[in-house]
């Protein structure tokens, strides 16, 4: 039997505690060996003017799951042609670790979405999709997703747009994000984008 992994796609802008908990749950509480936390530059839904520079994003991650070998930080999307499309990073990490399994992690408010991204048929074919609930996000109708399992979670309601929110009022964001994340964007010596 192959070894399955669970991709939590993200901007991670920056990466907080609810992603982590997230991460985490999957990684314990199912059959998923590994979740990877996928960094996505450019998301084709989102603005890009609101990211904060995609290296340090990056590297966020990297420092919050540093001492944990059941997650991971994912760089692929940064080979990738811009923006990122979940289709094409599929294929690339299928082809980089062909013995593992991927398993796709998403809210319960992004999956009535997928069926309008790139190559929806083929994904929902042939990727399984844990979904787990978000506040406020009904519960998802699935008659037309047969490889998707909702699966309880922690119901966390923790957005990257509250955190530079907080950051650009000078709040405090202890707590929301790791200590190793919160020295990181204390030292920043950039501009917090804009909200976006």
């Amino acid at each position: 039997m192959s070894r399955r992994v669970g991709l939590l796609f993200g901007s991670f802008n920056p990466v907080h505690t609810g992603h982590l908990i997230l991460a985490e749950h999957f990684a314990t509480r199912t059959d998923l060996a590994e979740v990877w936390l996928v960094v996505t530059p450019h998301n084709p839904f989102k603005a890009a003017s609101g990211l904060l520079p995609e290296a340090e994003r990056l590297r966020w991650v990297a420092l919050a799951v540093a001492d944990n070998p059941r997650l991971r930080a994912e760089a692929v999307e940064f080979e990738l042609p811009r923006p990122s499309y979940t289709i094409a990073t599929l294929d690339a990490l299928r082809l980089r670790h062909p013995a593992t399994e991927f398993v796709l992690l998403m809210g319960a408010d992004n999956l009535p979405g997928v069926p309008q991204w790139r190559e929806a048929g083929r994904l929902l074919a042939d990727t399984d999709i844990y979904v787990y609930p978000r506040p406020g996000a009904p519960a998802p109708a699935l008659a037309a997703f047969p490889r998707v399992q909702v699966l309880e979670a922690p119901l966390l309601d923790i957005s990257g747009t509250y955190i530079r929110q907080c950051l650009r009022a000078g709040h405090s964001i202890r707590y929301l994000v790791p200590p190793a994340v919160e020295e990181a964007l204390a030292a920043l010596d950039f501009q917090v984008p804009p909200l976006g």
